[in-house]
This record gives C-alpha cells, sequence and structure tokens, in this order.
C-alpha cells in the first residue's frame, strides 16, 4: 500500500497568488466536476501550494507529482 500523501485543507479555496493573476483561482473552481477525484486532489494541492513558503512547496509539488504518476500508473493497468 503506498504512503499517504498530503491533501489540501478541508475546504480550502485557493485565492489568487500575490502578485500573480486570476488564472489559479479559476483552475481552482473548474475542479469541482472533474472526473478524477485523486487527480482534482492533487491540482488543488499544487493550486493550495502557491501560498507556501518555497521550501513547504517542494513537498507539496513532490506529493502531487507521485500521485499523478501513480493514477497515470492504474490507468496504464487497466
Amino acid at each position: 500500500m503506498p504512503a499517504a500523501r498530503p491533501a489540501p485543507p478541508p475546504g480550502v479555496r485557493p485565492g489568487p497568488p500575490s502578485g500573480g493573476s486570476a488564472s489559479s483561482s479559476a483552475l481552482g473552481d473548474d475542479l469541482d466536476d472533474r472526473g478524477h477525484p485523486a487527480v482534482d486532489a492533487a491540482v488543488q494541492a499544487m493550486i493550495n501550494a502557491a501560498s507556501l513558503a518555497p521550501a513547504d512547496q517542494i513537498a507539496q509539488y513532490e506529493a502531487a507529482y507521485q500521485t499523478l504518476r501513480e493514477t497515470l500508473a492504474t490507468i496504464d493497468q487497466s
């Protein structure tokens, strides 16, 4: 069984990063009706990581990357 991956905090909806554009927020708004919960959670974790300190972002991005790799591997096997 794979190790647990960090997930976005419950109830947190991202806003635009300081100094950034609203595109991150728009992407977050589109997540509600997507088709795969693991992919949605990984994307949301990456969006949420934008507000973290750079050192903390690395762990979030690595966890999201691993989740996406595992999800794609599962799809390839079916």
